[in-house]
């Protein structure tokens, strides 16, 4: 396996387009296109492959000549330093998430809605009591990412949006208190270019569905972070290649989960709340959206297939891939 070889599979891994790849190692397109197409065997600069080593966080034994059979393994490996558990409490927690989002966010949530939204008409969230001093960084949290100016991308399954509208399984909210949420996260994304909300398809490639988990992608200061199965605690890596990847699959167009576009959102939570309010049924819902967008195969999708017989045809286009 020559050094080029090692460029190559560098390359590919990391999905970056040629011009930014080339960027990082501060070379032109051409120069990278040469590689990758094998017109060129000469190989690059040490400097070239310390920018490498360097912005992928890899070792630099990985361009020895006796780096073979390791090479995978070595490039696959994250760093043990840019991975850190955040093991604080509740409290701690929302502390780390204050500070992390203190600017913008970008979040894909694991469940609809949000623990924001929900906090604002469910306050009791345990059992127990809450302390005082938690339930004033709540308030905090609230009125920060509330407020119109308040930049936030948030990313929701269609699935679990329908869970929260129509389960009857695991589902604690009251109707008040559905019609309330939808009505807040209506106000909060409707016409209000500071805020995004993207529903998204999970059902579009896999058979079962695509599950996720509360992960928060800052991407100027580097981190992702994301829920761990364990009450409170936060997985925090700042591997670059990681949350440079992540941020793109959510910010491009191309890479980004089939979903509605963030205007349309909006009219489908004003559909689902007028469904709630009015004690309308799941089939219902579905084509009031199937009728009034063009997304109702991805909603149809994520309906049970006792129930798609019941349901008429999905309009023939629809979009949902812009960001």
């Amino acid at each position: 396996m020559t050094t080029i070889d090692k460029i190559t599979i560098i390359f590919k891994r990391s999905e970056l387009s040629i011009s930014k790849f080339a960027s990082i190692i501060n070379k032109d397109r051409r120069t990278v296109t040469s590689w990758i197409d094998g017109a060129t065997k000469k190989d690059p600069s040490k400097e070239v492959l310390n920018h490498i080593s360097t912005f992928f966080r890899y070792p630099e034994n990985i361009w020895d000549i006796s780096c073979k059979e390791e090479f995978t393994t070595l490039i696959k490996t994250v760093p043990k330093e840019e991975i850190r558990l955040i093991d604080e409490g509740y409290l701690g927690g929302l502390k780390y998430i204050l500070k992390h989002e203190d600017k913008e966010r970008l979040v894909i949530h694991a469940q609809f809605p949000g623990s924001m939204y929900r906090d604002t008409t469910v306050p009791k969230v345990y059992k127990k009591q809450d302390a005082q001093q938690i339930e004033g960084f709540k308030q905090e949290r609230i009125s920060k990412m509330l407020h119109y100016s308040f930049k936030t991308t948030e990313w929701y399954s269609i699935k679990t949006l329908l869970n929260f509208c129509f389960s009857p399984i695991g589902n604690f909210y009251t109707k008040e208190q559905k019609v309330k949420i939808l009505s807040l996260m209506h106000d909060t994304f409707d016409e209000n270019y500071n805020k995004q909300l993207h529903l998204f398809d999970s059902y579009s490639q896999k058979i079962y569905g695509l599950d996720t988990m509360y992960t928060s992608i800052n991407i100027k200061a580097g981190i992702v972070f994301f829920k761990a199965p364990l009450e409170s605690v936060f997985i925090e890596v700042t591997n670059t290649a990681i949350v440079e990847r992540l941020h793109k699959h959510f910010t491009s167009g191309k890479e980004a989960p089939i979903h509605v576009a963030p205007n349309d959102a909006t009219k489908i939570l004003g559909i689902l709340k007028s469904a709630i309010q009015n004690d309308k049924s799941l089939e219902w819902s579905y084509e009031e959206i199937n009728k009034k967008t063009f997304y109702g195969k991805l909603f149809k999708n994520n309906i049970s297939m006792s129930l798609q017989h019941k349901l008429s045809k999905p309009r023939e286009s629809y979009v949902g891939v812009s960001i």
